[in-house]
């Protein structure tokens, strides 16, 4: 019997098809043994999340992602794991308690403010109106985050393979500044006062996008193992990936560098559209069975064990 996990499944509090219960409805209706909800800059939908587990005994742990800045650091401005800026990256933070969502949600309240004034500057290049066309789409006004798919999503009227198509080459992106992307030392301190693991998603160089909406384009390969001695010298001490993503070899690369740097290895698939799988098949690999056992670690770090 295969003992599904996934740890990265966004909600309509960032961008998503599933409010937090639906999405823990769906991940018990697909056969996963537990679920983790990483929405972008916000964990307003945690609490639906957790609830909707317990009411259906299905395990779950919460995260949230977010974008940080590193150009003053050793990284630089080099390329990462963002597709359209080189001098921040994404992160995403596992087993956040829930005594520490107070403090999470004011941690990221400056982001979502700058990141308003941002998006309003992107809609305007579009043509767009911000609070009459985007903000609906959104849950913004219950915590949740605006991101760019929101506003590509009413570019594209509500189609959902446009928006795909319109992320693959947004040239109306305007770079996120220092005021939306905290510094990564201070985000990192952040995530260890409060007893949060945070973990940095490894992209790999795109040949062809498995979701559409990434067009081919070099990330870190080229400097892998540099960039992860710089990580664990910044203090990320976790690297999460999604295997359905990426070649054999690169994560055959991943997994020996993540051994060598000490590094926990979390998994889960981004579910952020209709339609897509919530279980990973490429997942029940045996080489995989440590990423099951992550899981289930960080339920029990949060003191959530069933």
């Amino acid at each position: 019997m295969h003992k599904d996990v996934n740890n990265h499944i966004h909600t309509t509090y960032s961008f998503s098809p599933y409010t937090p219960a639906q999405a823990v409805q769906t991940a018990k209706a697909a056969g996963l043994a537990c679920a983790g909800i990483v929405d972008h800059d916000t964990v307003a939908g945690a609490p639906e999340f957790l609830a909707e587990g317990k009411r259906l005994g299905l395990p779950v742990t919460v995260g949230f992602e977010m974008r940080v800045y590193h150009a003053h650091t050793a990284i630089g401005a080099r390329r990462t794991n963002h597709p359209d800026q080189t001098d921040i990256s994404y992160l995403t933070f596992h087993a956040v308690p829930s005594a520490k969502f107070d403090a999470v949600t004011a941690f990221l309240a400056p982001v979502r403010r700058a990141r308003g004034e941002r998006n309003r500057a992107i809609c305007a290049r579009l043509g767009l109106d911000y609070e009459r066309e985007v903000l609906p789409l959104s849950m913004f006004h219950q915590g949740g985050s605006v991101t760019e798919r929101h506003i590509l999503f009413a570019k594209a009227g509500g189609d959902y393979a446009e928006l795909g198509r319109l992320k693959a080459d947004f040239s109306e992106y305007i770079p996120a500044g220092r005021d939306e992307c905290p510094d990564i030392g201070a985000a990192l301190a952040f995530a260890d006062e409060a007893g949060i693991i945070a973990a940095y998603p490894y992209l790999g160089d795109v040949t062809r996008s498995v979701t559409g909406d990434k067009r081919a384009q070099r990330f870190e390969d080229g400097y892998l193992e540099e960039l992860f001695g710089l990580l664990r010298g910044l203090g990320v001490r976790a690297v999460s990936y999604m295997p359905s993503r990426n070649t054999r070899e690169q994560l055959l690369r991943v997994r020996a560098l993540c051994g060598r740097y000490g590094m926990m290895q979390i998994s889960g698939e981004d579910i952020n559209s209709p339609g897509q799988p919530f279980v990973c098949e490429a997942l029940r690999d045996p080489m995989f069975d440590n990423l099951r056992q992550s899981a289930w670690t960080l339920i029990e770090r949060e003191g959530r064990t069933p």
